[in-house]
């Protein structure tokens, strides 16, 4: 994938702009989980069978997975804030078209349109990085990170009070409503990145992509009803596995793919990547687990018999501490490292669950469950984007970070699919109705564990134990964020664009050119004419500029990995600076 590099500015973003964006990712999480109090009822109230009932859920989680990675690359190429804009536009309008209807149909094409505000939270990642400080973007970062796990935990008791006292369609005005208002702000206060790759959008590439995700994630999806061993469901992931080999052969050999397998091959970004399906997995379990086991009447034997508003409140404290934690992390992993941090939540994740084993006979004993997991969560969640961004270009942040939400979301439907194989076989028969057991959900717990146990075989083979040299990763006071930022544009080539009689041009473009002809790089120079490239390696390059009025001029350079003053006179045709 071609690179943009650009040096952000310290402290360009206001004070605002982490709390409107954690707003947006807020508002993805509560559309995610509004349904949640009326599962059990939407096949009464659509009219249909509980079959068909389910691809009200099952699209909407296609939608996101198809979305997140494309509006990610979406955004490097277009706009950040312009994609996110767009993504909460199209979930404004699913929900408002699903809030007007009872219609099987027409309730499945809203969901599915409101399935694209998950690249919400990829993007807002991205202009993060783009516009904070070093000093500020640790802590950013890690509460966008957790607020899907934040709007979900208090979406849940809201959308049960509101399922309780009111038609359910309120659900979805409410949405759409959140929705308005996370658009305005986003207009009011979020600045549009300057960041921006190089080449086009891959649409062959984001068509494969999209169906090796649906054929993948339909069976997983819906397993459970057509038989794990059907024709139908093998045949799907037989599918998917051509269709993703394919596509994985076609982005190889794109100047410009979808998704850079190169990078996504590196150990940090594989092993982060892994991990996120693990941490996905294990978050979801609680979700399944405890609300039901709190529902259940109290004539079970083990049964909490609470009602849908208070086993909404008794699980809220999930998302509720996941929040807490970012500024947690953000001091940890200034000093240990994401690495650490990741490690350290896994840990609190095995913790929660194995206590939860014990610790399932009492309302204010799911209360410490959901602290102990959100707790863990949280530092698990917050560590992935950090670690993301400090292994890929500026230029991939929203493509890579897109690529790791997306990880996560696998991770939950494989969770729901197993789960909810586990505690339907493991269920009693009560008067014709199928009863969820303690047995059940033990099971559930201890797969959980084990999860997290993979998670954190997978985490100790991530490369580094200690704090990232990226400047967003560990800078803990302006003066190192702003020493560690001449540092990094050092690495490369700097100078600058000075028209025929000495002046400097402002908003020249200076693209770096490697020896094959490839754009390895590009910035606009500043108002004095400075301009900073990094350098994806060693070697010879080309550094050419061009503005409006003037003719384009190029030298060339070779890089041997310190940096290397590259001056372009636009009144010249062209030097040679020796390496």
């Amino acid at each position: 994938m071609t690179q943009t590099t650009t040096v952000r500015p310290a402290g360009r973003a206001s004070g605002a702009v982490v709390p409107v964006l954690a707003f947006a990712g807020i508002v993805v999480a509560v559309m995610q989980t509004l349904l949640v109090p009326v599962i059990k009822d939407l096949p009464h109230l659509l009219d249909t069978t509980p079959g068909n009932a389910t691809w009200v859920l099952t699209s909407t989680l296609l939608s996101g997975a198809v979305a997140t990675p494309i509006m990610g690359r979406l955004g490097d190429l277009y706009g950040k804030r312009r994609m996110l804009i767009l993504s909460l536009a199209v979930m404004v309008v699913g929900a408002l078209l699903s809030a007007l209807t009872s219609d099987l149909q027409a309730m499945i094409a809203g969901r599915t349109l409101q399935g694209f505000a998950m690249g919400a939270i990829p993007l807002g990642i991205g202009l993060m990085r783009d516009m904070l400080p070093g000093e500020r973007l640790g802590s950013a970062m890690a509460l966008m990170s957790s607020s899907i796990g934040v709007g979900g935990g208090l979406a849940l008791p809201a959308a049960a009070l509101v399922a309780q006292h009111t038609d359910w369609h309120a659900l979805f005005y409410g949405a759409a409503g959140l929705g308005v208002v996370s658009i305005a702000l986003a207009l009011l206060v979020v600045p549009e990145s300057p960041m921006r790759a190089g080449g086009s959008f891959d649409l062959p590439g984001a068509l494969g992509l999209s169906a090796g995700l649906v054929l993948f994630l339909l069976p997983i999806t819906k397993g459970s009803d057509w038989g794990w061993t059907s024709g139908t469901t093998l045949g799907l992931f037989a599918a998917a596995a051509v269709v993703l080999v394919l596509w994985g052969v076609m982005e190889l050999r794109v100047k410009a793919p979808l998704v850079d397998l190169r990078t996504t091959a590196r150990p940090a970004v594989l092993f982060t990547n892994l991990a996120s399906i693990m941490v996905g997995v294990s978050f979801y379990v609680v979700s399944l687990v405890l609300p039901q086991l709190l529902q259940l009447p109290k004539s079970t034997g083990y049964g909490l018999g609470q009602s849908m508003v208070v086993a909404g409140l008794l699980v809220a404290p999930l998302g509720l501490t996941m929040m807490f934690t970012a500024p947690v992390y953000a001091r940890l992993s200034a000093r240990y490292g994401p690495k650490v941090t990741l490690i350290l939540g896994l840990m609190i994740i095995a913790v929660g669950y194995g206590a939860g084993l014990g610790l399932m006979s009492a309302a204010w004993q799911s209360l410490v469950i959901s602290v102990l997991l959100g707790a863990g969560i949280g530092l698990a969640y917050s560590s992935l984007p950090a670690l993301i961004v400090g292994a890929v270009p500026a230029s991939e942040t929203g493509a890579a970070n897109g690529l790791n939400t997306l990880m996560r979301s696998i991770g939950t439907s494989v969770s729901s699919a197993v789960i909810g194989m586990v505690l339907a076989n493991t269920a009693d028969t009560v008067g014709g109705v199928a009863i969820p057991t303690m047995h059940g959900f033990r099971v559930s717990f201890v797969i959980a564990t084990a999860a997290v146990a993979v998670g954190l075989v997978l985490a100790l083979f991530l490369p580094g134990n200690r704090p990232s040299g990226k400047p967003q990763l560990r800078a803990s006071s302006e003066e190192d964020a702003n020493l560690e930022r001449a540092e990094q544009a050092l690495r490369g080539f700097r100078g600058r664009v000075l028209a025929p009689d000495g002046s400097p041009v402002a908003r020249a473009k200076v693209t770096l050119i490697d020896r094959r002809g490839r754009q390895a790089g590009a910035t606009l120079s500043a108002q004095d004419g400075s301009y900073a490239l990094d350098v994806p390696a060693r070697g010879s390059y080309v550094v050419a500029a061009r503005a409006a009025g003037h003719g384009p001029h190029a030298s060339s350079a070779t890089h041997a990995g310190d940096d290397r003053p590259v001056d372009l006179d636009l009144s010249l045709p062209g030097e040679t600076v020796s390496a």
